[in-house]
């Protein structure tokens, strides 16, 4: 009776136990190899860039979400820049009002921040293109997406421009160009990105 009861009920549970162990041993395995498979994906992708060192260590966090997909790596190069390029408007917005800026620092700041900001527009609109792009539409919404980057650029290009000469301070313009110069960066290699996954559909 004490057998039928242990076979009847402990040994399939145990099965279950073993399946269930083996299943998770098996998944936990195959997770380090994904994502070894996406770093490297992304490694390669970023070869490709003008600044392919920014380029990893900006995506390389972001594996699990972008695997081996270039719209999904192009989509989180432009979502990262964006990010980065609020997080600075906002920094600079702040230090406008700083006390002990000369008028032609406070003049260059103002017109960075409003680069800055048309940059952020821009980069906006890319983005929420990206996740409408459909095949018929797709050569016309990737000139867009191009064109819309490609001029967030030339807005960031421009806010480190106002800073040139040795008029300014220089610890803000070199804390300002630092900044500005990664944004542009980031931007240019989103746009590489951008490029490749295109060049994918011609």
């Amino acid at each position: 009776m004490e057998g039928s009861f242990f076979s009847s009920h402990f040994l399939p549970a145990l099965l279950i136990l073993l399946s269930l162990t083996s299943y998770i041993n098996l998944s936990s395995a195959a997770r380090p190899a994904a994502d070894k498979a996406s770093t490297e994906f992304i490694r390669t992708s970023c070869g490709t860039t003008t600044y392919p060192r920014l380029c990893y260590t900006s995506l390389s966090a972001h594996a699990s979400v972008i695997q081996t997909s270039p719209k999904l790596l192009a989509d989180t190069a432009l979502a990262v820049t964006l990010s980065t390029a609020r997080s600075t408007s906002s920094l600079m917005s702040k230090m406008v009002q700083s006390h002990g800026l000369k008028p032609r620092e406070v003049a260059a700041m103002h017109d960075c921040v409003e680069e800055l900001s048309d940059s952020v527009d821009q980069l906006r609109r890319a983005m929420g293109e990206m996740t409408q792009i459909k095949g018929s539409n797709f050569g016309l919404m990737m000139d867009d997406i191009q064109t819309w980057v490609s001029a967030a650029l030339t807005d960031e290009d421009t806010c480190t421009d106002g800073f040139a000469g040795n008029a300014m301070n220089g610890n803000l313009k070199t804390t300002v160009r630092a900044r500005v110069v990664n944004i542009a960066h980031m931007t240019s290699n989103a746009l590489g990105l951008i490029n490749s996954y295109a060049s994918l559909h011609n």
